[in-house]
């Protein structure tokens, strides 16, 4: 079946419609609309019920009305504004006043007694009663003019581009489509009728021009079948684009990594623990697609605590006994050093040379540095942003990992990739501990071979986890001054560095002030982002040593060095917070033989999402959970940024409203890509443009 027929609406430009100059043009051009098809989607972001007219008796305070009567006086009024009052009675109660601050001499002159009126807006209350300030109106010529029959659309808009233009322009473009130009369906009939939605033409009529019978919430919430049907289609349209890009992906050639597993089974040998049966499984995922001639992109995702970093080790093992070179790039310098500690002891003993490269480093360190990796000499390099510096080259670079990669942009992630060697592309695994929503997953992720740890290393204790006011704040003092006195230490965190206006929450440095003064007794240290890298790595590093017995952190210690013996941790405000950061932060506890208590000290009263975030924190410490519960409390937006994942954000659908889609989505994808390829590509063009070339987390 051919794509689109000539008629094509698509085809159709918009300055084809009545009154449609350069300048107006020009106007719609902002807001992406070039063609017939591009004005039907844009769709409206809300109705007006205009299809009743209402007595002025009927009125009530805030409500949006239609209203007719006649012009009994007009005038304009000097007060600290001019203003153009204009009287309407309609019989029923006292008149309305009309109230214009902007208005020129011709609707003076139109506003005249005598004239019949029929005019839509807010109802106020004024002085003299119910008025209206700049409503919408016209003057009735004929006594039989009905109401409109349909609910008005109201539509995004740019400046200068007026709800009346889009709805005449609107209504030429339905015109059109109801004399048999075509808005091309791209979705096959099977899948329609699998989905019980309508075709997208019933769709944009209804959207554009629903019926006054239709339930007005329905249709702005997503609820409607109209709005159903377009949402279905645009995500369906996202995870298409994801799909292209893994298959580009695949395209590319990549040195297969093969070995006989023996400096693995030595790596594991030394580890004082066994591997648990999601490790396991992880580690034969990354393995098999390492032993592929196309570049493996696998994400790992683990609960914090749920052993990523050994998985990454065992990746390195095999990359390593293959024959190449692994970077290990990680977002901070605290982090980046963990793992370099973690790896020199690990690998050395297997005669493995680890490197280190980072911005700190001296200058001759540098050089050195990057002559071993140069050389191959260092056949496992750890570093942070320095390692896809341009002067940072490998000698035979096949395997990337990433660590917390969302932290890092897609172009930062694409130069370390592009140092592979001999023109192939290294494998890339990586790693996030911020659980991400299934729902996200199999969108924002679709371009990814995807693995869950979904299960924690044997004799993790659990956290307890407690909301307290913070008007007991001094019996937290006292808790963490009992806790250190047992010989244990305390994180205690705030959201803030300095005061500030327009925010209540405490300062880090006004509360690491406060209680170094109410325990004098015990060693207290400040860590933020504002410090010097190498001061906050001096204060981690005395805390992880056990030197400082409370460390009081903004929240750059969600991703940090690892200290079991820290047991207790305060969070301030955790009512501003989202649960994806609550659980991180409330992970760097629990991490050594003692019990560990995370408390939530908040700020009454909360509100409802407050609530339900802190509930939910007392209610699971599995991270999959909170964050499914967090997607649904705070959006896709604030979960997971577009900014963060390089999603391109969604004009009709929601992920969480919506979510209840995503399997029929994947079966639908699965078939069009089979079946129909040219339709799916349409798709993604339709929904996504240009941007679907840069769409993704590659």
């Amino acid at each position: 079946m051919p794509i689109a027929p000539p008629t094509a609406l698509h085809n159709i430009a918009v300055t084809t419609l009545k009154g449609v100059g350069p300048a107006l043009a020009k106007k719609l051009a902002t807001i992406d609309v070039h063609t017939v098809q591009d004005l039907l989607f844009h769709l409206p972001t809300r109705y007006q019920d205009r299809t009743q007219i209402l007595s002025i008796a009927e009125l009530v305070q805030g409500q949006q009305a239609l209203i007719e009567g006649e012009i009994r006086g007009a005038r304009v009024a000097f007060g600290r504004r001019r203003s153009l009052i204009v009287t309407l009675d309609d019989g029923s109660a006292r008149p309305m006043t009309l109230r214009f601050f902007h208005f020129n001499a011709a609707q003076k002159n139109t506003l005249q007694p005598g004239a019949t009126l029929r005019c839509y807006a807010e109802v106020r209350r004024g002085a003299q009663g119910f008025e209206m300030v700049h409503p919408e109106y016209h003057v009735l010529k004929d006594e039989f003019d009905e109401p409109e029959d349909s609910l008005t659309p109201i539509y995004p808009t740019t400046e200068g581009l007026h709800q009346l233009s889009l709805r005449k322009l609107t209504e030429q473009a339905l015109a059109l489509l109801r004399k048999g130009a075509a808005v091309h369906d791209l979705m096959p009939t099977e899948l329609l009728q699998s989905s019980a939605l309508p075709t997208l033409a019933e769709a944009l009529q209804t959207l554009h021009r629903p019926a006054s019978s239709e339930a007005v919430d329905a249709l702005t919430n997503g609820e409607h079948p109209a709005r159903a049907r377009l949402a279905f289609e645009e995500l369906l349209a996202h995870r298409l684009s994801m799909l292209q890009l893994r298959d580009k992906h695949r395209e590319l050639q990549a040195k297969a990594l093969r070995s006989d597993g023996s400096l693995r089974e030595k790596f594991m040998r030394q580890l004082p623990y066994q591997l648990t049966g999601a490790q396991q499984r992880v580690v034969g995922e990354v393995i098999t697609d390492m032993d592929c001639n196309h570049p493996m992109l696998r994400l790992v995702q683990g609960d914090v605590g749920s052993g990523k970093t050994v998985v990454a080790a065992a990746a390195a093992c095999e990359a390593v006994a293959a024959g190449v070179q692994v970077a290990l790039m990680a977002p901070t310098e605290i982090l980046a050093e963990q793992h370099f500690k973690g790896f020199c002891e690990w690998f050395e003993p297997l005669g493995v040379q680890v490197g280190w490269l980072s911005g700190r480093l001296s200058a001759k360190e540098r050089r050195e540095s990057q002559q071993h990796i140069a050389s191959g000499e260092a056949r496992i390099v750890i570093g942070t942003h320095a390692l896809f510096q341009a002067d940072a080259q490998f000698a035979e670079l096949g395997l990337v990992i990433i660590d917390e990669q969302h932290r890092f942009g897609v172009d930062q992630r694409k130069a370390l990739r592009d140092k592979g060697m001999h023109g192939l592309m290294p494998h890339q695994l990586v790693m996030t501990a911020t659980p991400i929503p299934r729902t996200l997953a199999m969108t924002s992720c679709a371009d990814l071979d995807y693995s869950a740890i979904d299960e924690l290393p044997p004799g993790r204790k659990p956290i307890t986890t407690v909301a307290i006011a913070d008007k007991r704040r001094a019996e937290v003092v006292e808790r963490v001054a009992a806790a250190i006195k047992e010989g244990r230490q305390v994180y205690w965190v705030c959201t803030l560095i300095d005061e500030s206006e327009t925010l209540s929450a405490q300062a880090a440095s006004d509360t690491a002030n406060l209680l170094a003064e109410a325990l004098s007794q015990y060693s207290v240290a400040l860590v933020h982002g504002r410090l010097k890298p190498e001061q906050k790595d001096q204060v981690m590093s005395h805390f992880k040593s056990g030197q400082v017995d409370l460390l009081v952190a903004t929240t750059v210690i969600e991703v940090g060095v690892d200290v079991p013996n820290a047991s207790l941790m305060i969070i301030e405000n955790p009512e501003r917070l989202g649960l994806s950061q609550l659980h991180q932060l409330r992970g760097r506890v629990g991490r050594g033989e003692a019990a560990s208590t995370c408390v939530l000290l908040y700020k009454a009263p909360l509100g409802h999402d407050a609530r339900e975030r802190l509930a939910a924190m007392r209610e699971t410490q599995d991270g999959f959970i909170l964050a499914e519960r967090d997607l649904a409390l705070r959006g896709s937006g604030e979960v997971f940024g577009t900014r963060q994942t390089g999603m391109v954000g969604m004009r009709v659908a929601d992920l969480v409203r919506d979510r209840e889609m995503m399997p029929s989505i994947i079966s639908a994808a699965s078939k069009m890509r089979a079946t129909y390829p040219e339709h799916a590509s349409a798709l993604v063009t339709r929904w996504l443009g240009s941007q679907a070339q840069g769409y993704g987390s590659v």
